[in-house]
Order: structure tokens, then sequence, then C-alpha cells
């Protein structure tokens, strides 16, 4: 079968640079998908995307479908006259056209066809128009007296088979083979013989780097290169590199400078009005202090670059000055004088103001740090300043600054040092994977933050449901999770939540509300376990007893997670299993004391002096979490387990007995449950 290369092109105005890459990658998407839907087989893929075009090159397409046999077989050679005719003619053919088949329930009508796959030039104009029609476009938009509807105005359109034109028309354009050069460097239509030569004829005469991947590199290189010239480390944050790779298409990187006066507001200030606003990059000294330079990039090669970067910084000097004179205006008020100010922002509206969470966090933040042994009042006073960065200017102007200005204006108040850490520490975790907080009081505020959030949306029944989660509880849930884990703390999620839940002055769910949440929270260990490559049955045996202690659940995790390995784990999970299966068909909970009078078979004697010795080592294993050690001691039982269920009848006849026996097991159990159920896994 003819194979050719196929490339198809969209050109349109500037489309959205936050969302170039997933309409590019969606784009790409529906069309493979479809291909493969229809049996139509392929080689590489290539995606192009720039600020004014969607564009896709496969390679090695196969020119057709292939040939597919269909079979479908019919009503019985019994069946009425009417039924077979039927059924022939939904197959296209006549009754006397039909061949009969035996089975093993009789004989039957059958047909068969060899059905000619379609040309591929006739497939794609559909595979394309319906992969644009499925782009994750949240509002599309009409443009002069078209009825046509896409993410922006559509200009032209490129759908090349080999070196032939598909024609067709999609959003109201028609194909050709005409694509167009930069906007300003090459301004003209650049003709196509074959889809190969589009990525290279793009880049010259066009001057268009198409590459999206390629485009983000170079611009990369560029940033790094300014900062060398600087004898700096150039800062290149992904998503700003992503975001200016989508507005550029022949990228030219090009430093300014801004007066060092500015350097006395804090950097991340200065750092963020130069990101958001203007998409520069930064740069560093040899002692990681931010210097008074950016690099911009330009989607043109100026003839005169220093008029370019003395327009880029005469833009900057006056967000620079605005973050200045936000700075020292919000020096002149301390964050005490602003908690008052809290009761004006409403928090949720069933949960009060943002004062009320204040108040709310300062208390649990104290009790936190109570238990932890850390000092009660400057956890209790970096709770009660925490949201107060919210009201100045600085903060309003810069949202994502929250935390990181209310530590440098606590520490202008003269504030403690750890109650200032934790005005930025709170927000630790940000993201996954992200820094945690370090100070006592910065990792009781953090925890109280969270809590006080998710008791206060589960009291009000406002959990996450599916995949909406607006207030993020499955992250702050995640967040509490991993500070108490990774900083070695031994909290009790359970007599926090309860805290956290009687904190709020009414919540109509109240009821049950800390088990609820405890639930809720310990279920975020299964994506946790997942991605450290831990079997889901550890997770699920450790949950079955809930651990209301974080860091005695990881704990016992691991401890399971290595059992699994040992040689007795197998055959004790299933003893486990069984033993489970009895005791609840006999209704049998708790444990009760074994009469050893009542011990006549010598696997039962064994067993049960076996548990007793477990029970004497077992005690100070437990009390110290070393469940690793204690599933090991347990590994022991392997031969008497066996023994006593290839030797002794449970369900004895004598019921004295019989309890006696139930009574042991239930033990035996009690034992394994003080870990994990690891009936589970069997």
């Amino acid at each position: 079968m003819s194979q050719h290369d196929f490339l198809v092109e969209l050109g349109t105005e500037e489309l959205p640079p936050k969302a170039l890459k997933t309409l590019s990658d969606a784009f790409t998407q529906g069309i493979t998908s479809g291909l493969k839907e229809a049996g139509v087989s392929f080689t590489d893929v290539k995606s192009f995307a720039s600020p004014r075009r969607l564009a896709v090159l496969i390679s090695a397409l196969d020119e057709k479908q292939a040939d597919r046999d269909i079979e479908r077989r019919g009503p019985s050679v019994k069946a009425p006259e009417k039924a077979v005719e039927g059924f022939a003619r939904s197959c296209g053919v006549t009754a006397d056209q039909l061949e009969t088949i035996t089975t093993d329930k009789g004989d039957y009508f059958n047909f068969r066809n060899t059905e000619e796959g379609k040309a591929t030039a006739l497939l794609l104009p559909t595979l394309v128009e319906n992969s644009l029609n499925k782009l994750p476009i949240p509002k599309r938009m009409r443009w002069g007296a078209s009825r046509v509807e896409f993410v922006r105005p559509v200009h032209w359109l490129v759908m090349l088979l080999g070196d032939d034109v598909i024609d067709c028309e999609i959003l109201g354009l028609t194909s050709g083979r005409k694509t167009r050069g930069h906007r300003f460097h090459y301004n003209n239509e650049i003709e196509l013989i074959t889809p190969a030569e589009y990525q290279a004829r793009l880049n010259e005469p066009g001057m268009v780097v198409a590459d999206y991947e390629a485009r983000k590199e170079m611009i990369r290189e560029q940033v790094i290169a300014e900062g060398q010239k600087l004898n700096a480390t150039a800062q290149i944050d992904e998503d700003l590199l992503d975001e200016v790779a989508s507005l550029n298409e022949w990228p030219v990187a090009l430093t300014g400078r801004f007066e060092e006066r500015f350097l006395d507001v804090p950097a991340a200030a200065l750092i963020s009005s130069m990101k958001e606003h203007q998409k520069y990059f930064h740069h560093l000294d040899s002692e990681g202090s931010l210097l008074p330079n950016f690099t911009t990039i330009c989607n043109i090669v100026s003839n005169d670059p220093q008029q370019v970067i003395e327009g880029n910084e005469k833009v900057i000097r006056p967000r620079l000055s605005d973050a200045a004179f936000f700075f020292e205006t919000d020096k002149k008020s301390t964050l005490e004088s602003r908690v008052e100010k809290l009761k004006t922002i409403v928090f949720q509206k069933d949960l009060g103001t943002l004062h009320d969470k204040a108040s709310r966090i300062s208390t649990l933040a104290g009790k936190i740090a109570l238990a932890l042994g850390e000092d009660k009042a400057k956890a209790e006073r970096a709770g009660l300043l925490a949201k107060t960065d919210l009201m100045t200017d600085m903060v309003y102007e810069f949202t994502d600054l929250q935390g990181l200005m209310g530590y440098h204006y606590a520490l202008n108040d003269g504030e403690d040092n750890d109650v200032a850490l934790a005005q930025n520490e709170q927000y630790m975790p940000r993201f996954s994977g992200d820094e945690l907080p370090q100070t006592a009081p910065g990792i009781a505020v953090a925890i109280a933050d969270r809590l006080d959030t998710l008791t206060g949306l589960f009291g009000i029944n406002q959990p996450p449901t599916g995949s909406k989660d607006p207030f993020a509880l499955r992250r702050a849930a995640l967040g509490v999770l991993r500070i108490i884990v990774e900083r070695n703390l031994d909290l009790d999620l359970r007599d926090l939540l309860v805290i956290a839940s009687d904190n709020h002055t009414s919540l109509p769910a109240r009821d049950g509300l800390e088990s609820k949440v405890l639930d809720f929270m310990l279920e975020r260990f299964r994506a946790w376990y997942e991605d450290a490559g831990i079997n889901a049955e550890v997770f699920l045996a450790v949950l079955a007893i809930k651990p209301s202690r974080p860091l005695d659940f990881d704990r016992r995790v691991k401890a399971v997670n290595h059992f699994r390995s040992l040689t007795e784990a197998n055959a004790l999970a299933a003893a486990n299993k069984r033993v489970s299966n009895i005791l609840s068909k006999q209704g049998v909970t708790g444990t009760t004391d074994v009469d050893p009078a009542l011990l006549s078979e010598e696997a039962e004697k064994s067993l049960a002096a076996a548990i007793d010795t477990q029970k004497a080592a077992l005690a100070p294993l437990f009390a110290e979490g070393k469940y690793q050690e204690a599933l090991e001691s347990l590994a022991g039982l392997r031969a008497p387990v066996d023994a006593f269920f290839e030797d002794v009848m449970v369900m004895a006849d004598d019921e004295a007995i019989k309890n006696n026996r139930l009574a042991l097991l239930s033990q035996l159990r009690a034992l394994f449950l003080g870990v994990a159920d690891i009936s589970i896994l069997g």
C-alpha cells in the first residue's frame, strides 16, 4: 500500500498564550485518535504550534484504510422465510446469496463479505474538523458576518497529502497549499509542495520557528546567554517560559536595566511585577541577590535594539515604582493594626469573616504547638496575624505574594523572627513537592489553617464532589499529611479535628464531623503510596484499622510492605483471612480469655503458647511503634498456625470447646491487628 506524508495547518489570529500548548496537544491527539479508529496506519507524528498557527505533520500515512472482513450470523435455517429475507436485505444481498454454517446449536444463515477500505483523503477532512470541534475551548467567538466559531478568527488552511491538496472546506476556509510567514518580517504567502518541507520553509524565508519545543529551548538558551553577559545566573520559570514561547514566532532576547533604588523593595515583589505584567526574566548574582536587570523576548529582529530596550525600561519603571510605593505605604501600618480590618472580609458566608478564621487558626495553632512541646504563645501570635497581609496594598496588587509580604512586614514591625517566618510558611507546601514549613509556629499555623478549612467546609456540607474541589480540600489534606509525616510529628489527627470542629460556632453537619474528615484525609494516602510504588493492598490493610496518627499510619504501611517480602507472608495472610471469616460468621467481636483447661489438642496448645509468647514480646514493640520488628516476630507464628488448621476442628460439637477455640483465634487475629489487617493481603 502506498504511503504519503500529511500536513494540516490552521492559520489564525494570535491564540491565547496560556492555552496554546494544550490546544496543540489536543488537536494532534484528536487527529491521531481518529486515524487509529479508522484503521489507517502511520509512523511518526509531529506537532507545531505558534501564536498564529496550529499544525500537525504525520509521516508515512497509508493512502487508504485496510480492507475489512465482515461476518454476520443470521437466523436459524428453520426461521420463517420473511425473517431470512429481512436479514439478507440488511446485508445488501438476497436470501440465496447467504451461506449456511453449522454450530453446536444448529445450522444458521451467515453473511460474509470484504469491505474495501476508503481512501484516506476522503476521511481526513472529517477527522480534522472533528478534532477542531473537540478542542478544549471554554468560550468560542464569531467574527464579522460569519457564523463560524473558533477561539480566534481563522485566516488560512493548509491540507496536503503527499503533494496533493485535499480539497475541502473547514471553518469556512477552503484548503490550499499556502501558509504564511512572520507577521512583520515576512508577511507573505509561502507555497508548499510537500508536507516535509513545512518546517524548513517557515524558518526560511518565513522567519517562523514553528516547532514549539524548539522555540522554547531557543528562548532558554538566549536568556541564559544574556545572564552570562552579566556574570549572573538567569532565573527561568517554566510557566513563564511556556507563556513567552507562546507569544513569539521568532524570539530575540534583549536585556535592560532598572534603577538600583528599587532593590530596597523585597525581591519577590519586583520579580512578580516583572514576570506577571511584563513577562520578563530576572537574574541573580553569585550570592543569590537580584540584579537590577531583566531580559525580555521580542518577536522581531530590530534594526535598533537599544531603542527597544529603552522602551521596555520605560514601561517597567512605573510598575516598579508602584511596588516601591506600596511597600513604603504598607510599612506605615503594623500587621497587628490590620487584625480588626479582617472583620470586613468574608471568608465564606457560612463560616464567617477572615477575622473569625484567624481567631480559630490562632486557637488551634496554640494547641498544636502545645502538643509538640513548642511555644504556644508564638504559634497563637503567628495564627492571629496570618491573614493580615491580605489587607495590604502590595498583596492586593500582587496576590501571589501573600504570606511572603507578611514575613517582610512582620520583621518591619519587630515581630519575633519565627512568627515572621510563619507568615510565609503557613502556605507551605503550596504545590506537590514544594518545601515544608521549618519553624514550630509555621508548622502549627500551616496545619491549623488547613484543618480549619477542612472541618468548616465539611461541616456545612460542602465536601469535594467528583473533580470539583473549589477550596482545594484534597490539596489541603495532603499538605497536612506531608507536614506531619515528613517532619516526624506525633500528632493525632482525630484529636485536632475535634478541636477544629468545636472552634466553629455553628456547623449543621457537626455530628460525626471529625470521623468524616479523618476518613477523607487518610484516603489521600492512597495516591501517596501508589506514587511510592507500594501496593494498594498494603495501604488498605492499614486503612482498615484507621490509625489516626499519620506518622504512625506511615510506619505501619512501611512495616506491612516489608512483611509482604517475607516467605511466611502469604500463608499468614491466608490464615488471617480464614480466621476473619470464621469469627465473622460466628459473630465474634473483640477478644476473650482462653481457658487452658479446655485445650485438648497438641496443636491448639502449641498455638496458645506461641500467642502468649508473642503477647509478651510485642507489647514493648507496639508501644514504641516498631511495627516492622513486630511483624517479623509474628512471622514465627506460621508453623503453629498451619498445624492448628491442619489438626484442629474449630467448630467442635462441644460448645465450650468451640468457643474456647474461637477465643484463641480472636487473640491470634488481635495480635496482627495491632499493626494492620493483613487478611486483606491474601
